[in-house]
């Protein structure tokens, strides 16, 4: 029997959603802006763990991740997304779906806030929210959260978020320092977590 071919760019599925207090959603044209005043305020805490951060970037860089992000999200490559908070629609922070493979609908979750908005529970509240719309809009068999050995904060967002350690995958990553560290890997699985 004869499979039909699947192309991802062909998928139609919502391009925002909202949690009790948050709305995220799809990049746009000209949020590269706000994405740079949240970075510029929350580089030292980003820098550690993220490639992007590891100098201030220009408006102009920044703009395109916004651009480059929103022609990745329509081909279906990669769903990054911005996260809004609902109350004076800030800018707080970045959630989204990374290393996709649609074949067997697994997928990994990204996320980071702003620095003056961390500690009051709305990136844990994002990464519910893009679960939710994983398993929901996707139809998700596997949503992976990874992240260093040494990223007590992130692992933290994991764990509240109710993903299940899978394992450590030990010296597998170079991070920001140069030193190879530990990786994390958590994950919620269709017929176990969901």
């Amino acid at each position: 029997m004869k499979s039909e071919l699947f192309i991802p760019i062909l998928l139609d599925f919502s391009e925002s959603f909202e949690t009790e207090r948050l709305l995220v959603r799809a990049p746009q044209w000209g949020d590269g802006q706000a994405v740079n005043e949240a970075v510029r305020e929350s580089l030292e805490e980003l820098k550690p763990w993220m490639p992007f951060a590891q100098s201030q970037p220009s408006l102009e860089e920044s703009e395109y991740f916004a651009r480059d992000s929103r022609l990745k999200f329509l081909n279906r490559s990669q769903l990054n997304m911005l996260v809004f908070r609902k109350s004076d629609d800030a800018f707080i922070g970045c959630t989204g779906l990374h290393h996709i493979n649609w074949d067997a609908r697994c997928f990994e979750a990204g996320y980071w806030i702003r620095t003056s908005c961390a500690g009051n529970g709305y990136i844990t509240e994002a990464v519910n929210g893009v679960t939710a719309f994983a398993i929901k809009e996707l139809e998700a068999n596997r949503i992976e959260i990874r992240c260093s050995g040494r990223n007590a904060r992130s692992a933290a967002v994991a764990e509240r978020a109710g993903f299940t350690l899978d394992g450590i995958l030990r010296r597998s990553t170079r991070s920001m320092d140069g030193e190879l560290h530990d990786s994390r890997i958590y994950a919620k699985v269709r017929g176990a977590e969901f």
